[in-house]
């Protein structure tokens, strides 16, 4: 009765040689190498993600290396005492430790005395010690001096799958081997044999399923494999497959696409309330679609395909698909995508957030298109302009603008007096100006090449008002600039001239620097080709100000003719 009880096909199809371990080729070779050489290191350390056969290795190295009589290719013989005991579990040769419940500093204490005692059968003791990253401390250091100069019969083997955790101490008495995660092709080939020769009948696009949501662990898709055979019986299709482990079909990322590039924004939003009404998670929708885009990116090219882990079949799929998908236009939408996973997050409506982005999808086609048809597709060639017969009907030239009459510059207010200091008057007269002419400098620079059509769309103060305002989000990295552009406001002289009024040339010369941007952006904001920006400096009146003891009498006495008097009749002096 024990012998026919079932046994999980994790456990059944466990590599006993190394010639059987999936996925570690350069590994295990390695391996191999040093016990044919007889180079045999006092520790390892095995690392790598999880279900990769970090275990696995670790006990056929044991069972290898103390064989009495290894094949002539150096693997264990399986028929010798040793090789027998170790296949039935009942050997003392090999000694494992779990470190995720024995981590105490007494543990590895009761390891060490073990250590003390040699081997009775076979030449090595063993020790192999799983998810060692989870000793304490102090564990940590009782074992360091035993791991450095243990006795020459003791060999460690440390596994974990948190290398960054172990002491750098344990690492440098070491041999590091880092496992790799076991690829979907890999995984797809095991689970084949594995599928042969229980008598199951599997097609690859199921296999693959499992090897996808395995996430490169074989332990993890042998057990996937296991919970799809209690399900489906003996026939595993792709269809109950995705059924059982609740996986979105590939189908629906394929549907969205073409959805998007046809601009179909009403059959994107059917399909997200399908896919949600299956109980997907509208997050994971996301990432997938994320994934997906990113695949058929890579299919563009046949040297990249390679990077899409999947079967054939749907390979030759995503080949298809991105044979008509522009790259350009994938790149925004994973931008699009990008910001939509950020968002998400934080969204109190999620499903709103989610149907915005498959909006922003399907209409980034037709909000591409104009931008693009514009586009040469190849360089034009000069050509002399010959005169046709029969001249094509052309869009009348736009007029020069009408030469506005000269009409005289409002006359910008003074600046304020600065002001004075506490209790000490000015003295009257004529204030002496120093003030530069007003220049009008226009901002106006010769392009390299005009517009075909030109715009003169009328506009108001406020509208140039508000455009100017707008100019701060563009200059957010300039921010004297920025400042500038704040404090100081244009002014509408004629239709198509304003004037920018600066309190020092220093300020006019720093915004002649990006006149030239300005005058763009607020050409297209206003739709206006024949804006003129012109820039002025205003006249600074300074004042002189009294700093002697008479200069201040005087001032206080035009101010109080009285105080003469008050002076003379009791006899002051100044000071």
């Amino acid at each position: 009765m024990e012998s026919n009880r079932y046994i999980v096909s994790a456990r059944k199809y466990r590599p006993s040689t190394f010639e059987s371990v999936v996925g570690q080729h350069a590994l295990t070779e390695t391996l191999r190498n040093s016990i044919r050489q007889g180079k045999l290191a006092h520790a390892y350390l095995f690392c790598g993600p999880r279900g990769v056969g970090k275990t696995t290795c670790a006990r056929i190295f044991a069972k290898t290396i103390n064989c009495l009589s290894p094949t002539a290719t150096h693997d264990a013989c399986n028929q010798c005492e040793s090789c027998t005991a170790f296949n039935e579990q009942r050997s003392f040769n090999i000694h494992e430790l779990d470190a995720a419940s024995n981590n105490s500093v007494e543990d590895i204490r009761n390891l060490i005395d073990q250590v003390r005692i040699p081997p009775q059968i076979g030449k090595y003791s063993v020790y192999i010690i799983d998810e060692v990253h989870m000793l304490s401390a102090g564990a940590f250091n009782a074992l360091l001096k035993t791991l450095e100069e243990p006795p020459s019969y003791a060999i460690f083997i440390l596994a974990t799958t948190e290398k960054h955790k172990v002491l750098p101490t344990i690492l440098s008495r070491c041999q590091v081997y880092d496992f790799q995660r076991i690829t979907v092709a890999d995984i797809i080939r095991h689970l084949q044999y594995v599928a042969s020769q229980e008598g199951i009948s599997a097609t690859e696009d199921a296999l693959n399923v499992v090897a996808q949501k395995a996430d490169g662990g074989m332990r993890d898709a042998l057990s996937i494999f296991d919970q799809l055979v209690a399900f489906c019986g003996e026939t595993i299709t792709y269809e109950r497959a995705i059924e059982v482990l609740n996986v979105l079909d590939t189908e629906y990322y394929f549907r969205l696409t073409d959805m998007s590039l046809k601009g179909d924004v009403k059959g994107a939003l059917l399909l997200l309330n399908e896919v949600l009404n299956k109980g997907f998670d509208a997050g994971n929708f996301v990432s997938g679609m994320a994934k997906h885009l990113r695949d058929v990116l890579v299919s563009h090219d046949a040297a990249t395909i390679e990077l899409i882990e999947t079967s054939d079949a749907i390979r030759q799929h995503y080949k298809q698909q991105a044979a008509y998908t522009p790259a350009v236009w994938i790149y925004k939408a994973l931008g699009i995508i990008v910001d939509a996973e950020t968002a998400y997050r934080t969204s109190k409506n999620k499903r709103l957030t989610v149907e915005l982005m498959l909006i922003r999808l399907a209409t980034l086609a037709q909000a591409q298109q104009p931008a693009d048809s514009s586009l040469p597709i190849a360089a034009p060639q000069s050509a002399p302009s010959v005169p046709s017969a029969q001249p094509q009907s052309q869009p009348a030239p736009q007029p020069a603008p009408k030469p506005q009459p000269a009409q005289a510059a409002p006359q910008m207010p003074k600046m304020p007096n600065l002001p004075n200091l506490p209790t000490i008057p000015t003295i009257g007269g004529q204030p002496s100006a120093v003030s530069n002419q007003p220049s009008a400098v226009s901002s106006q620079q010769p392009t390299a090449a005009q517009p075909q059509e030109q715009h003169n769309n009328p506009f108001t103060a406020d509208q140039l008002s508000g455009a100017w305002v707008g100019l701060k989000s563009t200059f957010k990295k300039e921010p004297r600039l920025a400042s500038m552009l704040d404090a100081h406001r244009p002014v509408l002289i004629n239709d198509h001239t304003a004037q920018v009024t600066f309190v020092n040339p220093w300020q006019e010369e720093e915004f002649k620097k990006f006149s030239r941007q300005i005058l763009t952006i607020l050409r297209d904001a206003l739709k206006n080709d024949h804006l003129l920006l012109q820039t002025t400096v205003a006249e600074a009146v300074v004042t002189r100000r009294a700093y002697t003891a008479e200069e201040k009498y005087n001032v206080l006495q035009e101010q109080n003719p009285y105080l003469n008097e008050f002076k003379k009749k009791f006899d002051m002096l100044l000071e």
